[in-house]
């Protein structure tokens, strides 16, 4: 079974914490759960990573941090004026695997699940599917 999480952005970049979110709804649909969660966005301007969700700072500072490096509106060859949003995904990625076990993400103390916006606001999607 494949299940589906609607994502709204409200920025053009942003890390939005999606563990609870994907979490709960794995539980809900899955039921008891021992393996790994495959978590894919199919969007080519978003991405999905596992980062700190300890510390808002850490998010800031990826944000900011791709906002430098990867910038809007410089002379790509994209006609489209997003270019640095494919660029973001492709650096980050479109999927993580999450071992879960009783039913829990079995994330590290200080991880959570991030979904990237690069080229928000959108109506976005994740795909969960257990392995």
């Amino acid at each position: 079974m494949l299940i589906e999480i609607d994502i709204r952005s409200t920025k053009d970049l942003e890390l939005i914490d999606v563990t609870r979110l994907i979490s709960n709804k794995a539980k809900e649909s899955f039921g008891e759960l021992d393996g790994v969660l495959l978590c894919f966005v199919p969007h080519t301007t978003a991405a999905i990573t596992i980062n700190e969700n300890a510390d808002l700072d850490v998010r800031l500072d990826i944000e900011e941090f791709l906002k430098k490096c990867v910038p809007r509106g410089i002379n790509y060859r994209h006609i489209e004026g997003n270019a640095n949003a494919h660029i973001i995904s492709t650096l980050i990625g479109s999927s993580v695997i999450v071992p879960v076990e009783n039913s829990n993400l079995k994330l590290g103390r200080w991880q959570g699940i991030f979904f990237v916006e690069a080229d928000g606001p959108r109506k976005r999607k994740i795909l969960i599917k257990k392995l």
